[in-house]
This record gives structure tokens, C-alpha cells and sequence, in this order.
């Protein structure tokens, strides 16, 4: 299936932001699934750097095995997934993936869940492919060096005692994380924290854990953990699926607001197709095998009914 370009000029999205900022994507002749399952095949799209391209399609028709494949965590059956012209071959940290269910860490304060992405780095190659990491200092049995945040921050349960070292969180892959341990980068990275979560309205709940936030602040720590780490390209699955409506529209709207100033490049996978129409610079129709413009992207005033019926026309 050759998803069709229905409008091969820049995408205001691509427009916007200079393409040294966001990853171009691109997927050659791909067949996507698992072996002797195909969901996809002959996919051909490229997502330009800076781009939302917002998919959507009927249950089960691909849309987060083509997410997942763009992330490096699904190798394809065939063809060739593609960054900057340059195979990918696993995960990369230019690219982070956002999820209806948020993940945080639970014995992690909203503030260390954060900081993660800036403190377990790997060392990796321009396709994502993982290289031996660098010596560092061990981390201990605390996580993050000497009790991470434990001692003068987090205490207990942040970056502390009851880190990511005795979690095994970086077991789960029988690969060892590379920590800095300097206080000049605990410094930075706990700057970093702070103004993401001021950035995404949770400057005050800093210390809180998890099980203490709504559902929608669950979903802004996740974004702010997402982009603390400046990637080039944010995969969506649905995150914004389990939300009631306006919670939802709140979380579009800041969604908006965050990308504006990161370049980023987006896929965005939904069921919702007014949300696909708002957020999205072209929408993917897994269904019909195109990929449409929509005009005037990200205003809320704007009438899509011809292309709003189209694309339910392709579910």
C-alpha cells in the first residue's frame, strides 16, 4: 500500500521551523507487522522536519505498529524506515514516544520522572543503532551516584534510595545507562525539570508522586518528560485518548503551545478525527492509503466539514 501524497508542498508545520531541528522521517516500500501478520504493506511516506502528521484509520489497521516502527522498537518485514536518509535499526534518543498510558515511574516524583531522560544517556549512533558506553562512574546501588536527589532533593522517593538502581529499570534491557554524576549536571538537569514543568502548568506539584496527580496532569509530566530531552521527533499514541473532552481539548491546546518553540517533528496517532483535523499539518488515511493537507492547522475556528467527512468516509 503506497500512502498517496495528496499535496507535495511544505508543510506549514515544516515551514515554520528550521529543518536542522526536526528528523525527517521517511518509510521506503515498508511492510510493517509481525512475521506471518502483516498490517501494512508497500508503505511509502515521508514526514518533512518539523511537520504534524496526524494518522488515523479503522481498529487495527496499523496505525501503532507504524508508530512503533518509526521508533526503532519494530524492525519492518521489508523496506527501509529512514532518519535523515539514514536507516534506523533500534531506538534512538532523537526520538521519544508518548503513550495513552503515561508510564511514569511511580516511586519517582514528578520532578525526577522528569529528569530521567536527561540522566540515564546512551551513547548511540546517527540510525539509533547502540554503541558500547563510555566509562562512568558506578552508580551504585542508589540509581543516580551518591543517592541521586536523595540527599538534597527528592529524598526517599525521588532520584534517591529507592531510584532507578534497585528498580532494575535499565536491567529490563540488560543494558547498563551511563549516569553524570557531577552536581554542575544534577544542577542542570533539575533546571531543566523545573522549567519544562512550569512550561506544561506543574511548577507547584515538582514533588508530588504520580498517584497524586489527575489524569491530565499524569499526561503534562509525560510530555514534559518527553521533551526535557530535546528530541527531534515525538511519536503520540493516542496519549490523549483516556482524557475527558475538555481535558482533552486543554491538553491540544498545550500540546500547541509546548512544540511551538522545539522544531520537533510529530506523528500523532488518533481516533479522533477533530483532532487530527486541528493538530495535524496532513493527516494519514491508513484507510484509503492517503495522506491529505488541512488548511489552517491548529485554529479552532477554522471549518473543515468537506475534509472532516472524507476522512470518515476512509474509517
Amino acid at each position: 500500500m503506497s500512502l498517496t501524497q495528496a499535496d507535495a508542498r511544505t508543510s506549514p508545520g515544516a515551514a515554520a521551523h528550521p529543518a536542522r531541528h526536526g528528523a525527517r522521517l521517511a518509510l521506503r516500500g515498508v511492510r510493517l507487522g509481525h512475521r506471518g501478520n502483516a498490517v501494512l504493506d508497500g508503505v511509502d511516506l515521508t514526514v518533512e522536519p518539523g511537520e504534524v502528521l496526524a494518522v488515523v484509520g479503522p481498529s487495527g489497521c496499523g496505525k501503532s505498529t507504524l508508530l512503533r516502527t518509526l521508533a526503532g522498537l519494530l524492525p519492518p518485514l521489508d523496506g527501509v524506515v529512514e532518519q535523515d536518509g539514514a536507516p534506523v535499526r533500534g531506538p534512538g534518543a532523537d526520538r521519544a514516544l508518548v503513550f495513552q498510558d503515561d508510564a511514569l515511574l511511580p516511586w519517582r516524583t514528578v520532578r525526577a520522572n522528569v529528569e530521567l531522560p536527561l540522566a540515564v544517556g546512551r551513547s548511540r549512533g546517527p540510525s539509533g543503532e547502540e554503541r558500547a558506553p563510555r566509562p562512568s562512574r558506578a552508580s551504585g546501588p542508589d540509581g543516580d551516584g551518591q543517592g541521586g536527589d536523595g540527599q538534597g532533593g527528592d529524598g526517599q522517593g525521588g532520584d534517591g534510595q529507592s531510584g532507578d538502581g534497585q528498580s532494575g529499570v535499565p536491567g529490563r534491557t540488560g543494558r547498563s545507562p551511563v549516569f553524570d554524576l557531577s552536581r554542575a549536571a544534577r544542577r542542570a538537569r533539575r533546571r531543566t525539570a523545573a522549567q519544562w514543568l512550569e512550561q506544561v502548568g506543574l511548577d507547584g506539584h515538582a514533588h508530588k508522586f504520580p498517584h497524586q496527580l489527575s489524569g491530565g496532569q499524569r499526561q503534562r509530566v509525560q510530555l514534559a518528560r518527553a521533551l526535557a530531552a530535546r528530541p527531534r521527533a515525538v511519536l503520540m499514541d493516542e496519549p490523549f485518548g483516556a482524557l475527558d473532552a475538555q481535558t482533552r481539548a486543554e491538553m491540544q491546546d498545550l500540546l500547541v503551545d509546548v512544540l511551538a518553540g522545539t522544531g520537533a517533528t510529530v506523528v500523532f496517532v488518533t481516533h479522533d478525527v477533530d483532532e487530527a483535523l486541528f493538530l495535524g499539518d496532513r493527516v494519514a488515511l491508513l484507510g484509503t492509503a492517503q495522506v491529505v493537507p488541512v488548511p489552517n492547522p491548529r485554529d479552532r475556528g477554522a471549518s473543515y466539514a468537506g475534509l472532516r467527512q472524507q476522512i470518515i468516509n476512509s474509517l
